[in-house]
């Protein structure tokens, strides 16, 4: 078990399976020691997080839904590193994409959520650079969807 794996472990954790893509696209693409992940929904053990940040969803709800979003981020980079998460050399950036109402300003606390659950599991190396930007749709009416690069060992 990796130190990752007993990190998120003892916070209480599960990364989900890497879920398979829904269109034409891959789930991830390595080139050198970069592993460029494809958006992850926000979905949950009950199913997708659905709602619109500023209609019927608070920021605080939002910032859970973007959590799950960086475990399934993190699910697909185990998945890219055959399994070891120890490979897992730091987070190098995220592009958040929140659904939300024209009036909503909100969407760097939204995407926070992923941020800050990153840190929490990985330290230093969860540190990354960031964009939170406003949707007017997200695919199935999810709440966020989130992409990250991530440098493996």
């Amino acid at each position: 078990m990796s130190d990752i794996d007993a990190r998120l472990n003892e916070l209480g954790l599960t990364l989900p399976d890497a879920p398979a893509p829904a269109a034409n696209y891959v789930p991830f693409v390595q080139t050198g020691n970069l592993v460029f992940v494809s958006g992850q929904i926000s979905q949950g053990p009950d199913g997708l997080i659905l709602g619109k940040l500023g209609a019927d969803m608070e920021t605080e709800a939002g910032a859970k839904a973007a959590a799950t979003c960086a475990l399934g981020l993190l699910a697909q980079v185990k998945a890219a590193c055959g399994g070891d998460l120890s490979k897992l050399k730091r987070v190098v950036k995220l592009t958040g994409f929140v659904n939300s109402t024209l009036e909503f300003t909100e969407q760097p606390k939204v995407v926070n959520g992923a941020s800050d659950l990153l840190v929490e599991v990985l330290g230093e190396a969860g540190r990354h650079s960031r964009s939170a930007v406003s949707a007017a749709s997200l695919p199935l009416g999810v709440a966020v969807e989130i992409e990250g690069i991530f440098e493996i060992a």
